[in-house]
């Protein structure tokens, strides 16, 4: 397989790879396949390809050498990463409680009359958790491969969240366009025109999100052997 050399080309194979048959099987291929093999035959090769070609990135990465850092990370820096990350927990949690844009196989699932916690941010929660993640971890580790991969999860997110909006738009033209004038793809956007009110995420989404961020953020020191987050200078 491409991408076991160690070579930053392997790692931008393994992440073309992960992004572009992610959009394929979501978007331009994913009727004709439900159409042909069914839903859960799809859904199964769905999830084996994305498990794949992420493996594929773990790999490469992890047979890549790092280089050098493209500028000094200074305690600031991390400070302000910590920070933002913790916003990003908050946003994934709450994404999986009532998310509107989450499969519903039943089809009966509306959106709500007035965005609530996460969705008066933005209607997008989980993918812009994914694309904070990914800024968050350029700023922090300014090392090629890692901006490689990191690239390719802003695009996934940011692209994936616009192609969202057009499928949801097809699948659902009587509530979802109304759910866009409510909310905003943008964070805050919404809610600097007026469009929401900025509200408690609520206990779901600040209770699950400090979880993920202490976990995630632990989870460096046995993986990547240094700490992150809060654990930075409570472990030093």
């Amino acid at each position: 397989m491409i991408g076991g050399d160690g070579s930053l080309a392997g790692v931008a194979a393994a992440s073309t790879a992960f992004v572009g048959t992610h959009f394929l099987l979501s978007h331009p291929w994913r009727r004709g396949l439900v159409r042909a093999m069914g839903e859960p035959a799809f859904l199964g090769v769905y999830s084996v390809v994305a498990a794949t070609t992420l493996l594929w990135i773990a790999w490469a990465y992890r047979a890549t050498p790092a280089g050098a850092p493209a500028w000094n990370v200074g305690e600031g820096l991390w400070a302000v990463v910590t920070i933002v990350m913790l916003g990003a927990s908050v946003l994934l949690a709450g994404s999986l409680v009532g998310n509107p844009a989450l499969p519903d196989p039943t089809g009966r699932t509306r959106p709500p009359v007035e965005p609530q916690g996460v969705f008066a941010v933005t209607r997008h929660p989980m993918m812009w958790s994914f694309a904070l993640w990914a800024v968050c971890h350029v700023l922090i580790y300014p090392v090629a491969k890692n901006m490689v991969v990191a690239l390719a999860i802003l695009v996934l997110a940011l692209a994936g969240a616009a192609a969202q909006d057009r499928k949801k738009a097809r699948l659902d033209p009587v509530g979802w366009p109304g759910w866009v004038t409510r909310t905003s793809y943008w964070p805050f956007a919404s809610i600097l025109t007026g469009r929401a009110r900025l509200r408690s995420p609520g206990l779901p989404a600040l209770g699950g999100g400090v979880a993920v961020w202490l976990a995630a953020t632990w989870a460096h020191i046995p993986l990547a052997g240094w700490p992150a987050g809060v654990w930075r200078w409570i472990i030093a």
